[in-house]
C-alpha cells in the first residue's frame, strides 16, 4: 500500500516539502511513499480531505492553520502543548488517531545551537509576534536567553518597532531573529524596520525566511559586519523530525 504524506496551508505556492520529500524518496529507495501539497482555502475543509484520504500517514502544517488544527486533532505531543502550535501531524490507527507535534521548535533550535553554540549570557530581539515566533520564543526560554520581542504595535509583551528605536539600543542585544515573511519571494525588497547602523559584527541575524537565500535583513546586516543565517536548515531540520515522527 502506498505511504500518502502532504502539507496543509494557504498559499503553497512558496512550499519546499513536496520537491523536498519526494527528493528524499528518490535518493534513499524509499518506495509506496507520495508527498503531495493540499491548499486548504479554510481550515474547515480539513475534515473533507481526511475523508478523501483515508490512509494518510503524516501532515505537515503551514501558514495559516499551525494553531487553527489543533481543534482537529485526537491528541497534543509536549512540543505542540509547549509552543501552542502544531506543524506535523501523525495519523495512526487506520487514520482515525491523530496527534499534533511542533518540529518548527527542534529545527530552531538545533540551528541555533549548530551556529552560535552556548549564548545563556546574550539577549535575543525577536521580530513578530505570528505564529512563526511561537516556537522561536519557546526554543530561547529553554536555551535561558532572555528575549525581547518586537512587532508593529506594542502589546503586552512586546514593543513596537517605534519603541525600539526611541527606548533601546540593537547593541543590547547580540541575537536578533526575524520571524516574520518581510523579505519573503516575491517581496524580496521589504525588510524590517531596524536601526542597521547599531548592528556590529558582534551581532547573530538570523532570518526564518529562505527564499530567496539572502533576503533584504540579511543584506542590511551583513552591510554593518553582522553575521546572518536564513532559515534553510531549520527547515530542512524540522522536516526531517517530521519523517522520524511519522515512522516511529
Amino acid at each position: 500500500m502506498e505511504h500518502l504524506f502532504g502539507l496543509i496551508g494557504y498559499p503553497l505556492s512558496h512550499s519546499f516539502s513536496k520537491k523536498y520529500f519526494t527528493h528524499k524518496f528518490e535518493k534513499e529507495g524509499i518506495q509506496q511513499a507520495r508527498y503531495e501539497l493540499f491548499e486548504l482555502k479554510n481550515i474547515e475543509e480539513l475534515p473533507a480531505l481526511f475523508l478523501q484520504y483515508p490512509h494518510l500517514k503524516g501532515l505537515n502544517v503551514t501558514i495559516p492553520y499551525k494553531q487553527q488544527v489543533m481543534r482537529f486533532l485526537d491528541e497534543l505531543d509536549s512540543s505542540a502543548k509547549q509552543v501552542g502550535a502544531v506543524n506535523t501531524i501523525k495519523f495512526e490507527a487506520e487514520g482515525s488517531h491523530r496527534t499534533g507535534y511542533n518540529t518548527d521548535y527542534y529545527g530552531f533550535k538545533i540551528s541555533l545551537e549548530n551556529w552560535i553554540g552556548q549564548a545563556e549570557a546574550m539577549k535575543a530581539l525577536v521580530l513578530g509576534t505570528g505564529g512563526a515566533s511561537k516556537a522561536v520564543k519557546c526554543a530561547l526560554y529553554n536555551m535561558d536567553i532572555p528575549y525581547q520581542m518586537v512587532s508593529r504595535q506594542d502589546g503586552e509583551d512586546a514593543v513596537s518597532y517605534a519603541q525600539l528605536r526611541e527606548s533601546h539600543s540593537l547593541t543590547d542585544f547580540p541575537i536578533i531573529i526575524n520571524t516574520t515573511p518581510l523579505g519573503m519571494s516575491p517581496h524580496t525588497d521589504t525588510y524590517p524596520d531596524l536601526a542597521y547602523e547599531q548592528l556590529t559584527s558582534q551581532h547573530f541575524c538570523y532570518d526564518l525566511v529562505y527564499n530567496p537565500e539572502q533576503t533584504a535583513f540579511m543584506k542590511r546586516a551583513a552591510a554593518q559586519g553582522a553575521q546572518v543565517k536564513n532559515g534553510l536548515e531549520m527547515l530542512h531540520l524540522q522536516a526531517e523530525k517530521s519523517w522520524e515522527i511519522w515512522n516511529s
